[in-house]
């Protein structure tokens, strides 16, 4: 290290593990993807209805996924896209447009998974699922060309790639007669990763239970502080390991118990939760692996909020920290500020500074289990390490500027003399925040 560097500190950024995070977003997209959907929308008016669906496509694309493909063939034109484990084939020709999507095979006919496929079919809008000639579930959506506009275009094929890539691992591991087919998986994963994976639910799940059970705050007396603990775990666990199928399901399960309106108490949620949780627990390691996979994905499942609306979420829960803070319930108190980038993160597609300001948090207060996948450190000892949070928070700044010039953290608001203080000094920076867009 030279002279500059021991002074002022190397400015270079630090080199990140090639492991995703989360869920995906289609919120995202480029000036030319948006210019694509334009072209699109003036040429399906026009009735070239060709040239708008290569240009409905082109939008669809996202280069760093490798999601989309589309080509001519036999006077046809072919696409097809990726959405989790699932491919959408499909062509389109002057008068009609039709897609589909394989899910399971079928051994043997059984009336329990045919009835509970009749009953998808009442809730579909677009799509339909059907038993293709080879004895394979399939999910389809046609189209005549004059009433296949773009906008229609993407709430069909989101509808179709949505659906069958959450039921496929769903049907297979609920109905025997079913099998996988059509697995379509852009990486396995390594290993050691999976093993650091799987070993983190399990250790996060058992510690928030003796917490639960055995902290010195009487769950029985606060079971809001229960909730909070059963919430950031789940959002967690979902963010971080980015689980496919049943585990997956489990945690919007989770999610959707809490904040069903039934009339149960927190503390009646609370006992739902943890045997929603032990299940995962008690599910075998292998069952763990065959769905830790990575995979390219085309549509998301948030909806983009502005940073008002975290801002505003921000303002509801943080000030809830202060008494478990005050009086020494550090575990309670960190659940808090998780608990809310959990929730931005599990719910809403965020402004991108929102999003890695929130991911760095995650990554400060779940320390140990990033350096185990070989991520740097922003902890030492339980205690935020200032120097480099700093420096995480400046590289986030410059690589949001050109789109956010407004973007200044008040780093001066960061408080570093426990994990507590700082993830809420941390928010409350987050909170006062111009994400005005200038480009």
């Amino acid at each position: 290290m030279n002279l500059f560097e021991r002074l002022f500190g190397n400015n270079k950024p630090v080199a990140q593990p090639e492991i995703r995070f989360g869920r995906y977003s289609d919120s995202y997209r480029t000036a030319t993807q948006e210019g694509a959907f334009d072209v699109a929308v003036r040429e399906f008016e026009a009735e070239q209805y060709l040239n708008a669906y290569v240009a409905f496509f082109n939008y669809l694309l996202d280069d760093s996924e490798r999601n989309v493909r589309v080509w001519e063939e036999d006077g046809l034109l072919r696409f097809e896209l990726f959405q989790g484990s699932k491919k959408v084939t499909g062509y389109a020709t002057e008068q009609k447009l039709f897609a589909e999507a394989r899910v399971a095979k079928v051994k043997t006919l059984s009336s329990s998974f045919m009835r509970r496929l009749l009953e998808e079919n009442f809730d579909l809008k677009y799509c339909r699922f059907t038993l293709s000639p080879d004895n394979e579930i399939t999910v389809i959506f046609d189209t005549y060309t004059t009433d296949g506009s773009p906008y229609k275009l993407y709430g069909a094929l989101k509808e179709l790639a949505v659906h069958a890539d959450k039921h496929d691992d769903l049907l297979t591991d609920e109905f025997d007669a079913l099998e996988v087919t059509d697995m379509h998986v852009r990486r396995e994963l390594p290993e050691a990763e999976k093993e650091i994976k799987y070993n983190y639910i399990v250790r996060e799940i058992s510690a928030t239970f003796k917490e639960i059970d055995e902290g010195r705050l009487n769950m029985d007396q606060y079971p809001v502080a229960g909730t909070y603990l059963l919430l950031y775990l789940c959002y967690k666990l979902d963010y971080l390991t980015r689980p496919e199928g049943y585990m997956m399901e489990a945690l919007e399960r989770i999610h959707r118990l809490t904040f069903a309106q039934d009339g149960k108490n927190a503390a009646q949620k609370n006992l739902l939760l943890r045997k929603e949780f032990q299940k995962l627990l008690d599910r075998p390691r292998e069952k763990f692996f065959k769905e830790m996979y990575e995979v390219s994905a085309t549509f998301g499942i948030t909806g983009p909020v502005d940073h008002p609306k975290v801002a505003i979420i921000i303002d509801q829960e943080l000030p809830n920290m202060k008494w478990y803070k005050e009086h020494g319930h550090d575990k309670i108190a960190l659940s808090i500020p998780g608990f809310i980038a959990g929730r931005c993160l599990f719910n809403f597609a965020v402004p991108k500074p929102d999003k890695d300001l929130f991911h760095l948090l995650l990554q400060i207060l779940e320390s140990d289990y990033f350096e185990e996948l070989g991520f740097p450190a922003y902890a030492k000892g339980g205690m935020p390490d200032e120097k480099a949070i700093r420096k995480a928070i400046r590289e986030i700044v410059t690589k949001n500027k050109k789109s956010y010039g407004r973007l200044n953290p008040n780093l001066k608001m960061l408080v570093f003399n426990s994990m507590p203080a700082f993830a809420e000094s941390y928010l409350w920076m987050m909170r006062e925040l111009d994400l005005t867009k200038t480009d």
